[in-house]
């Protein structure tokens, strides 16, 4: 393979070392990166990316995106010898206050951006678990969600529009810089969630929302996780919408420190001076047993934290017991969560894995987490995870929330969908990469 070209544009940020490119060719999952990859590079500008693209399709080169790596389906992978291409370079960021919007590159990690527009007032809501070192391209790419999708969703309603690299080569400037656009095709919403597989973002447009002046929160503790949710639907139901209502079930909730119990963070943003109001109306609402209380915004964040202790713990147990870790990734009607709770559970026993859950009861998303060792093979826990989507689409929910489809649900993705729609998006994924450079055996 002639890598002449990438020697000359990139010099040093075109990088061969074996040992240094296997650093990136895994993500957070499971999934075997490729070990023989050409190499990782990285570009600075949109120009480079275009250059790039039209190199591999010269010579057929299968290029893999990146932004932090921090993806748990496998989409950021490496799964071929083809080229890492990593965003991190790509920084720009532009805060129009007065707008309400920034533009930003891809490797702008999402708690960088937060810091910046504290500045101004502003924070982007968008929450994953690893927003510490989560980047926006990723999170766009990954369709990523988070602890505060109860109110403010997904990522999907905060990107505006993009600048992206087609397949083909093309640069496509999709949506726009106002809240209101209507021009056609809505190219942005199909890229968000593409997994690099349509075209690689160099610019995002995202709408930004005011750092709520204040609020309260409680954690609540239960015997069943059926009083919990029915809580949350009460709380909605009072005209309260939640900014966070995150779960962690009995066995999860000792795992990160707390009691043994089925356990609710319960939050909610609020205006100065209304915070005793509102945090006596939850009080009120919620019947499982309050062990504690925050008021004030920071304070509230400080409530959550044992919530996002979730990930580091279940891969703490899964090593000290030896075994690959796998954090699944599901969704149902919130109505549903209790008898998805259940079914989890019957389905653990079933197969003797064990099984750690929480999630975001305030979306109906849940994130069931088990291991197996490497000299036992992941047949066991492949059986239940099978099982597990039939589950959850026979509730009318969806096996993937947030985390992407990658390679891992590749599978799950055609229970629920059918043949019918993955052939129409094999269909899509010709028209923008005829070559089929981007992030091949991703999604369909």
């Amino acid at each position: 393979m002639d890598v002449g070209f990438l020697r000359k544009t990139f010099g040093d940020r075109f990088v061969e070392d074996s040992s240094v490119a296997a650093l990136y060719v895994h993500d957070a999952s499971f999934v075997e990166g490729e070990s023989n990859v050409l190499g990782v590079v990285f570009p600075e500008t949109e120009g480079e990316v275009v250059e790039l693209v039209r190199w591999a399709i010269k010579h057929k080169v299968p290029l893999f995106p990146q932004g932090s790596a921090t993806s748990l389906s496998g989409n950021a992978a490496a799964t071929a010898r083809g080229l890492v291409v990593s965003f991190e370079r790509m920084t720009k960021v532009e805060i129009d206050p007065g707008d309400g919007v920034a533009v930003v590159g891809p490797g702008v990690r999402i708690e960088e951006l937060n810091v910046e527009l504290a500045r101004y007032g502003f924070f982007f809501p968008v929450d994953p678990g690893s927003m510490r070192s989560a980047t926006i391209g990723g999170a766009i790419a990954n369709g990523a969600g988070g602890m505060r999708g109860a109110k403010y969703g997904t990522v999907k309603d905060w990107v505006l529009g993009l600048r992206v690299v087609t397949g083909r080569g093309d640069v496509l400037k999709v949506g726009c810089k106002t809240f209101k656009c209507r021009n056609g095709y809505d190219l942005v919403r199909l890229f968000v969630g593409s997994e690099g597989t349509l075209g690689l973002i160099t610019e995002a447009v995202l709408k930004l929302a005011p750092v709520p002046e204040s609020a309260v929160a409680v954690l609540a503790y239960y015997d069943d996780v059926e009083p919990l949710v029915e809580d949350v639907v009460r709380v909605r139901a009072s005209r309260i919408w939640p900014l966070f209502a995150e779960f962690l079930d009995a066995p999860t909730a000792a795992v990160v420190g707390l009691e043994e119990r089925d356990t609710l963070f319960l939050g909610v943003d609020v205006n100065t001076g209304a915070e005793e109001r509102v945090l006596k109306r939850l009080q009120s609402i919620v019947r499982g047993r309050v062990a504690s209380v925050a008021v004030g915004w920071s304070e509230a964040m400080k409530l959550l934290e044992p919530r996002r202790r979730l990930y580091s713990a279940q891969v703490h147990l899964a090593q000290r017991g030896g075994g690959v870790l796998v954090i699944e990734d599901v969704a149902v009607p919130i109505s549903k969560l209790p008898d998805a709770v259940r079914g989890l559970k019957k389905l653990a026993e079933k197969y003797g894995v064990p099984l750690l859950l929480g999630g975001h009861v305030g979306d109906g998303n849940l994130h069931p987490a088990t291991w197996f060792r490497k000299e036992e093979g992941p047949g066991k826990a492949e059986k239940f995870i099978r099982e597990m989507a039939e589950l959850v689409v026979g509730l009318g929910g969806t096996v993937s929330a947030e985390h992407g489809v990658g390679t891992l649900k590749k599978d799950l993705i055609a229970l629920e969908l059918g043949d019918a729609v993955l052939t129409y998006m094999r269909e899509l994924k010709k028209v923008f990469d005829p070559y089929n450079i981007l992030n091949p055996g991703k999604i369909a």
